[in-house]
């Protein structure tokens, strides 16, 4: 009982990073739903397993994105064409819209990335480091700042056209 309520604790103060991660790999509502659930599964199955050798949101991070790219590789198998659907990158109401413009423009590119080049850009973006992201991840900081040049030319190459 005492795990349960922990894990719940948890799961309330880092839903925020498994909202980003679904948002990013789901391109439906539908999608997102199913994907939400399925992270959270596996951080129960595996959260008695945690040693606390890294920070919850390291682990949390680690199991989501291992989760979204596992998902999104069985939907692939599957033959379905996915449909790009516009969702709303923040519950807030922003008084910028050319800011808002841009955000779902760099959000639409991102999300034509090939899976691990989002997740390390979705790092990035979350304000982590090369050795956070590469914690996470497990390539090395100099192999991530490598990607991470890479993903950004990129993005900027096919939004500057």
């Amino acid at each position: 009982m005492q795990n349960q309520q922990e894990f719940i604790k948890i799961i309330k103060e880092n839903e925020g990073i498994i909202f980003k991660i679904t948002l990013t790999y789901a391109y439906t509502k539908e999608h997102q739903k199913d994907l939400y659930q399925e992270i959270v599964y596996q951080l129960w199955k595996s959260f008695g397993s945690f040693k606390g050798d890294s920070k919850i949101s390291t682990w949390i991070y680690r199991v989501a994105l291992n989760t979204s790219i596992t998902h999104l590789k069985k939907e692939q198998k599957k033959g379905k064409t996915i449909q790009f659907e516009k969702v709303l990158l923040n519950k807030i109401d922003h008084i910028d819209t050319l800011m808002d413009e841009r955000i779902q423009l760099l959000y639409r590119h991102i999300k034509l990335l090939n899976t691990i080049e989002k997740g390390i850009i979705l790092l990035f973006l979350e304000g982590k480091n090369y050795n956070e992201i590469s914690e996470i991840t497990g390539f090395t900081p100099t192999n991530v700042g490598t990607r991470l040049n890479r993903i950004k030319q990129k993005l900027k190459s096919q939004i500057i056209k």
